[in-house]
This record gives structure tokens, sequence and C-alpha cells, in this order.
């Protein structure tokens, strides 16, 4: 039976990736990209159980020698380009859980997302209790990069502000804007098997710092990211 504080941890990893192949057992740091997510996961110590949801066997067996359980192995038509990654994780907790009665909480954990520590994993968790709610996705706060500045470039390459009244505006006057990133993000399972996405109505966001808020989708990120890891490890 379920109680206030059983949570699932859920890592979704195919196997397949466009623009980084491989990329969830491409080697990071020293260590496939996979072994962040799981032992940011593990260390967190919040989960009755560590699931990667994967379609590819050799994900499936790295998962398993890091330390997570691989009970299933994902259909094929929920690992396309087009699924939104919700729905795996809505599928997984389905599997798992199909009484409803195992996991209060699901949390999700991207592995393109390596930088997140289990602290970070535990204070999210404490706020998601704190605050009771339904759903809870990680957030960075936007810096130097001023999206209250974003411009088109039209034709002739004439600029055209998005937000005419705040385009000239001081950063410091403006109001702090914040970017989802796929670090950690939570729901009550009840309420994710009802909607299939964590952008649900009432959706909270926590903040994490944007050292460990990197999303990795390119080689530029990959790049970012490294760097990152370097000086994490040389300052901490």
């Amino acid at each position: 039976m379920a109680t206030k504080y059983s949570c699932l941890a859920v890592i979704p990893a195919r196997g397949g990736s466009k623009r980084i192949p491989r990329k969830n057992i491409r080697s990071f740091g020293g260590k496939p990209m996979l072994f962040y997510s799981i032992q940011a996961a593990l260390r967190s110590e919040l989960f009755a159980n560590v699931v990667v949801s994967t379609d590819d066997e050799e994900v499936a067996c790295l998962a398993e020698m890091l330390g997570a359980e691989v009970p299933f192995l994902r259909d094929k038509k929920l690992a396309d380009d087009f699924t939104p990654v919700s729905k795996v994780t809505a599928d997984a907790l389905r599997q798992l859980d199909p009484k409803g009665d195992q996991y209060f909480y699901v949390c999700q954990l991207m592995p393109n997302c390596p930088l997140r520590t289990a602290d970070d994993v535990k204070e999210s968790f404490s706020q998601i209790v704190a605050s009771n709610a339904i759903a809870q996705i990680s957030v960075s706060r936007f810096g130097w990069q001023t999206p209250w500045w974003a411009m088109k470039m039209c034709e002739g390459f004439f600029l055209e502000p998005l937000f005419q009244k705040d385009a000239w505006r001081r950063s410091q006057d403006l109001e702090s804007l914040f970017c989802p990133t796929g670090a950690v993000w939570w729901a009550q399972s009840a309420s994710l098997i009802k909607h299939e996405n964590f952008y649900m109505p009432g959706v909270t966001g926590w903040e994490i710092p944007w050292q460990r808020a990197m999303d990795i989708d390119t080689e530029e990120d990959w790049k970012m990211a490294e760097f990152l890891l370097e000086y994490s490890l040389e300052n901490f």
C-alpha cells in the first residue's frame, strides 16, 4: 500500500538518439552518461525502486550493471522521436504499479542531465512534499541571456522585439524568468496517470542552479557540460 513517502524513480533512456548517437551509454567524464542519473537516484535514498525504461538491450544491461532495475523493455512505439517522455514515465508507472497502490510519488530523471546531484533530488522532493503540489518540474533562472530582450530577425536583417515594452529596459528592472530543465521532475503518481504529462494544471517549479541544470542535446552542449563537470570536481 502506498504511503505518503513511497517513491519510484524512472530514468527514460532509449537506445536511439539522432543528434548524439548512443549518448546514454557514451563516456562522459570517464563514466557512461547513464551512470550519473542512476547514482543520483540511488544516493538520494528516496526510492523504493530505481527503474530504467529503455527499448535497447545494451542500455538495459548497462543500467543493471550500474545498480538500476530494468524489469521490462519499453515498447518500440514509445521509443520514437515523437513520443513525449512523460508518456514513457507514465507507461513505466502503469506496468510497475497497475493497481496504483505502490507509489505515491514518481520522479523522472533524464539521463541527459548528468550534473544534477543526489542532494538536488532530495531538496526537490522536500519542496513537493512541503508544498503538497501534484506536480513539480525543475527550472533554472535565466541569466545573462535576458529573455525579455528576445528579438526576431526579419527580412533585410531588421530586428523586431518580441516584448516591445521591455526590450529596452535594464536587466535589473525586469522580472526573473525561468527555463524548464529535465533534471528532476516529480508528480503524484495518480495525477501523472491521469494527465500523462508533468505539465498538468497546478504544476510548480523547483529552482536548480544553472551549473547543474544543463540538458545535453548537441555536441556543443556536451563540451560545455564536460567543462562544468570538471569545474565541479575541482571546487567541491
